[in-house]
C-alpha cells in the first residue's frame, strides 16, 4: 500500500485501490484541498491503523504509526533546501489528512503526534526565501498569500490537535529557524537536543516572522520578550529557550527520540487529565486560524515592500542555507553579510 505524488498524477497502491488520475497538477493553490486518499474509510474496517499507516509513502516526509507508543511519527526530509519547500507543504497536508481521518474513525489509535526531521543538524530552515524573492518580484501577491496560507494551514493542525483528539511533539534534533522555529511552537510540547539552535532571522532582511511566530511565542514567553526576540534577529541556545519558556525539555545529543517515548510512559496514567489541560489551554489563551490568517496577510503587504537590497540579503540568506545543508556544519546565519 503506497502513496506517491507527482505533478501529473496521484497514485495509492492500497490493496485492490487503483491509479488516480488527480484532476489538474498538485500546486500550493490546491494543496489544502486536496482529498483524504481514496479507499482509506474502506481500508480501515479491513487493516489495522499500523498497517495503514505502514503503506503510506512521500517523497519529503517519513511517517509511522508505533503501537507501542500510541504515536503517529512524521519525519521531514525534503529533498531539497531543508524548509517549507511547495513539496513539503503538499506532502505535510496530504499527511495531515490521514491523521485527521484516522482520529475520527478510529480515535483509539493513537494519542500522539511526532514531527521531526530525518535532515543532519536541521529540524527545518523555515520558509522558501527564492520563493519569497521570485514572488516579490514578480508582484505575485496571490501567489505568495496561498504559499503563506498553506503554512499557516500546517501549523493550526498541529495547534488544534486534530480537532482536541491528540498531543503534538515537536522533536527537534536540529536548527529550528524562522517557519521552522514557529511550526515547532505550534506543537503541545517542544523537546530539544543541546545543540540545537533557535531563531527568527526574518528581520534581517526587513521582514518579520508571519506564520504564527508572534501568536505562539506571545502565549509561551509573554508579549515583550516575543517582540524581543523576533527583532533581535539573533540565534538562542536550547537551554536560552528553555529558560524563558518557549520550549519544555532539553536532552543530550542524540536523546530526542528516546525522550519523546519516555515523555508518553512517563504520562501514561495521566493522559486523560494532560488532554483536558491541552482543552483549556486553548480556551483560555487560543490561538484563532483567523488570527494566523490576518497576521499572514500583513506579512504579504510587508513583504511586498522589500527593496531590491532586502530581497538580495534574503538571497545571500538563502545561499547561507545552501551551505549549511551541503556541509552539514553550523552556519552563523546572522553573520550573513
Amino acid at each position: 500500500m503506497t502513496v506517491m505524488h507527482n505533478p501529473k498524477q496521484v497514485q495509492y497502491n492500497f490493496p485492490s485501490a487503483a491509479v488516480v488520475q488527480a484532476g489538474q497538477p498538485m500546486s500550493l493553490s490546491t494543496a489544502g484541498e486536496v482529498p483524504p486518499p481514496p479507499h482509506l474509510l474502506e481500508l480501515q474496517g479491513r487493516l489495522a491503523p499500523q498497517q495503514l499507516v505502514a503503506g503510506l509513502s512521500y517523497s519529503d516526509i517519513e511517517v509511522s504509526l508505533t503501537k507501542e507508543d500510541r504515536a503517529f511519527w512524521c519525519f521531514m526530509k525534503p529533498q531539497a533546501r531543508p524548509s517549507f519547500t511547495r513539496q513539503l507543504l503538499i506532502d505535510l497536508t496530504d499527511v495531515q489528512k490521514v491523521i485527521k481521518a484516522l482520529l475520527v474513525s478510529q480515535p483509539d489509535a493513537f494519542d500522539y503526534v511526532v514531527l521531526g526531521s530525518r535532515t543532519k543538524g536541521v529540524f527545518n530552515l523555515g520558509g522558501d526565501l527564492t520563493l519569497f524573492a521570485e514572488k516579490i518580484r514578480a508582484r505575485d501577491r496571490e501567489g505568495l498569500r496561498k504559499y503563506a496560507h498553506a503554512c499557516v494551514a500546517v501549523s493550526y493542525a498541529n495547534y488544534s490537535g486534530y480537532g482536541d483528539r491528540a498531543m503534538t511533539i515537536a522533536l527537534l534534533q536540529g536548527d529550528a529557524l524562522g517557519g521552522g522555529f514557529e511550526s515547532a511552537l505550534s506543537c503541545d510540547v517542544l523537546i530539544a537536543e543541546r545543540q540545537v539552535k533557535f531563531g527568527l532571522p526574518e528581520i534581517l532582511f526587513n521582514l518579520y516572522p508571519g506564520m504564527g511566530a508572534f501568536s505562539f511565542l506571545s502565549r509561551r514567553v509573554g508579549m515583550l520578550k516575543a517582540e524581543e526576540i523576533i527583532l533581535s534577529g539573533r540565534t538562542y541556545t536550547a537551554e536560552e529557550m528553555l529558560a524563558l519558556g518557549a520550549i519544555d525539555m532539553v536532552v543530550e545529543p542524540g536523546e530526542g527520540e528516546r525522550a519523546v517515548r519516555d515523555y508518553i510512559e512517563s504520562n501514561r496514567s495521566r493522559q486523560l487529565a494532560f488532554a483536558a489541560v491541552r482543552k483549556v489551554r486553548r480556551r483560555v489563551n487560543p490561538v484563532s486560524l483567523e488570527e494566523l490568517n490576518d497576521i499572514t496577510d500583513l506579512w504579504v503587504d510587508t513583504a511586498l515592500c522589500l527593496s531590491e537590497h532586502d530581497l538580495k540579503r534574503m538571497g545571500r540568506i538563502a545561499a547561507a542555507q545552501d551551505r549549511f545543508r551541503a556541509r552539514n556544519i553550523d552556519v552563523g546565519i546572522g553573520n550573513v553579510g
